[in-house]
């Protein structure tokens, strides 16, 4: 008898999916740390105001944007300053209903910490501003932020 079979059938070997699960994981890993989440898509222009006292707010998970500016298709919406919720444009009339419905996703406990944060342009004349403010007043939504970019300081 032989060592050695001579019988030209040799089957071959199954393909090993040990590593598989780790290459999942890996390429899983990946895309979460690569990928930027959309928050909203601008509609108006948006050159923010410089400002040299600047604090950053703690929790941004607690606030609430409103955008303030002039559109950026003035052919068809106008080169007046408007104002952007989300992702559509909006009246003064329909802040009030937007607050609600942002506070009514929150648990109660947050509800006192949420912050107002307006993202003006910084040609927008400051009477839109002060109508978003009044209407923000009403639904009592009195912390309120205005986002801007850190500029140089010009004290010498």
């Amino acid at each position: 008898m032989s060592k050695f079979r001579k019988d030209g059938k040799k089957d071959t070997p199954a393909v090993s999916t040990a590593s598989l699960p780790d290459i999942v994981f890996m390429l899983l890993f990946f895309f979460m740390v690569t990928t930027v989440m959309r928050e909203v898509d601008l509609k108006i222009q948006l050159t923010q105001p410089e400002a040299t006292e600047v604090a950053k707010l703690k929790n941004k998970a607690l606030v609430d944007y409103i955008y303030i500016g002039s559109p950026i298709d003035k052919a068809k919406f106008g080169s007046e300053p408007r104002i952007q919720l989300n992702d559509v444009f909006a009246t003064t009339n329909d802040i009030g209903p937007y607050i609600e419905s942002r506070r009514s996703e929150r648990e109660e406990a947050e509800i006192p910490r949420l912050t107002t944060s307006l993202k003006v342009d910084s040609e927008t004349k400051m009477g839109i501003v002060t109508k978003v403010k009044q209407e923000l007043r009403k639904v009592q939504a009195l912390k309120i932020s205005y986002s801007t970019r850190e500029g140089a300081d010009i004290t010498q």
